[in-house]
């Protein structure tokens, strides 16, 4: 196994500011060292990952999120596993699939995006970054839970602090601090709103998550407030970076964003290729219950791993000309990519996929679908270089646009 001090430190400021170059160095010489400030074992290469995703041996647990989310979120179902898990996950899972988010939420999600959009459409410029990615899918989940839209603000500030906190590697106390808050005030704002639903449900989906039950199981108050939390940083911040993303690339791809313009029905491969190209989210942690083997020499019992999905995504091994954006790229499967089935590693894999998958496909699909259509000639504003921030999620941090307003 090779060591922190020969390989790339995951928290310099070199690392943030271009982390493929990195990744590739790892793969290559370090595929497996322990980084010393997070005191974590760090793998690269696809192989590995998708090892530990898929855990087929049940050789990793996600103890690692009673120190990593359950301070902001409370205890959720990332954090279970065996029957407590599947029955967890049945609770849940069938809002975000089939006749539900078909029948309930799409009208949801067409309804906040073009909200956003009639905010700028007739000013010929936006950002897009501040002024509809990083609201879109906060609004939509808010919206999708009944909740009233006049705190919209209040969550995004929430939200903003939560995923601060998840990303503060370093240990910033003021971070952590406002994290930890924002814990509390969410249960505050929360709680007595679960109780009211218990007693009166209606057709959204904090009712349904109320009401759910499976073998005779329901959910606790706690435990509904905890997977909202969830739901609206993990929902949102990876949707949020992947609309920016999706647009961020096919701007620098001039041909590939004619080729989306022309035919909408490619949106489903070009954030296909963005999940693999530039993921929302870098790096996903594990913990391993037994020594476990993998590239490079052995991660011991009661490690914590850090799975470098941004790394792993551009392994050459696994993906031709891998740090090339190509949404017709052959040997990326857009049919599966938003399933369990996904050769792509951004949103995990296994029993801990991403529930939140299909909804995610559904908000990206109808929001760019409606974004393309509104600014038909955008372009980045002059001068303007998109640059990804960030090592835990990533992603631009603005995206100034330009274009001739059409009317709505």
């Amino acid at each position: 196994m090779s060591t922190a001090h020969q390989a790339p430190d995951i928290l310099s400021p070199e690392f943030e500011a271009n982390p493929y170059q990195a990744y590739r160095l790892m793969r290559d010489a370090f595929p497996l060292f322990k980084h010393e400030a997070t005191g974590s074992y760090v793998i690269s290469r696809y192989e590995d990952v998708e090892y530990v995703f898929k855990d087929r041996k049940a050789e990793f647990t996600t103890e690692n999120y009673d120190w990593q989310i359950e301070p902001v979120h409370g205890r959720t179902i990332l954090q279970l596993s065996g029957g407590e898990h599947a029955t967890r996950r049945a609770l849940v899972a069938p809002a975000f699939r089939g006749s539900d988010l078909r029948e309930k939420f799409l009208p949801v999600i067409e309804r906040n995006s073009r909200e956003l959009i009639d905010g700028f459409r007739a000013s010929g410029s936006v950002d897009l970054v501040a002024d509809y990615a990083s609201r879109f899918p906060v609004n939509v989940i808010a919206d999708m839970l009944g909740l009233d839209t006049a705190d919209y603000a209040r969550f995004h500030g929430w939200y903003t602090a939560v995923i601060a906190f998840l990303g503060n590697l370093s240990g910033d106390p003021e971070v952590a601090e406002a994290g930890e808050r924002t814990r509390v005030e969410f249960a505050e704002y929360m709680l007595p709103i679960i109780r009211d639903r218990r007693e009166n449900p209606g057709d959204d989906l904090l009712s349904t998550l109320c009401t759910a039950e499976v073998d005779g199981v329901r959910m606790s108050d706690e435990d509904v407030k905890a997977f909202c939390s969830l739901l609206l940083a993990a929902g949102g911040e990876t949707t949020d970076k992947a609309i920016a993303g999706i647009f961020a690339n096919l701007l620098l791809h001039p041909g590939q964003l004619e080729a989306v313009r022309a035919d909408h029905a490619l949106i489903p491969q070009a954030f296909a290729e963005t999940l693999r190209f530039t993921p929302p989210v870098h790096m996903i942690m594990r913990q391993a219950a037994t020594d476990v083997e993998l590239s490079g020499g052995t991660v011991p019992a009661g490690a914590t791993v850090t799975c470098l999905i941004g790394a792993a995504n551009r392994d050459g091994s696994r993906y031709r000309d891998p740090d090339t954006f190509d949404i017709f790229r052959t040997d990326l499967t857009t049919t599966t990519a938003f399933s369990a089935a996904a050769d792509h590693l951004a949103f995990a894999l296994g029993r801990h996929f991403c529930v939140g998958a299909l909804l995610a496909k559904a908000e990206v699909e109808i929001g760019v679908g409606h974004l393309l259509t509104a600014m038909p000639d955008l372009r980045l504003a002059d001068g303007f270089d998109p640059v990804e921030h960030g090592v835990f999620t990533r992603g631009p941090k603005g995206l100034p646009l330009r274009f001739t307003p059409v009317s709505g």
